[in-house]
């Protein structure tokens, strides 16, 4: 099981790759919107927002998130580091249950390109 500093470090490192990304991808990461990463296994809530291309964690609180972010993610830990690691893809995850994403109609419309 993934640890809360594992979690932290692949949210980090998922945010380095957004900052790095081109095109699509790069555009789409370029929100600014609250955002919320529930670990479930963990029950720890990273909370903090999507800022120019950037994940920027300003909290960690124990249990589900207490506000409601723009963007809205639920996943286990193991899960979170299979996806930066790229040995999970997105789309499959989402689509079986095992990633929740919450949020608007066009802020998903925006993030496709990201799955």
């Amino acid at each position: 099981m993934a640890t809360i500093q594992e979690c932290r470090a692949a949210l980090d490192r998922l945010s380095d790759n957004l900052s790095g990304a081109d095109g699509d991808v790069r555009g789409a990461a370029a929100l600014d919107r609250s955002l919320s990463c529930h670990i479930t296994d963990l029950d720890v809530t990273f909370a903090g927002s999507l800022d120019g291309g950037r994940i920027r964690v300003d909290a960690l609180t124990p249990g589900p998130p207490r506000g409601k972010a723009e963007i809205r993610l639920a996943m286990s830990g193991d899960d979170l580091l299979a996806l930066v690691d790229g040995q999970l893809k997105f789309a499959k995850a989402w689509a079986s249950g095992r990633v929740r994403l919450e949020a608007g109609f066009r802020d998903l419309l925006r993030l496709k390109s990201l799955l």
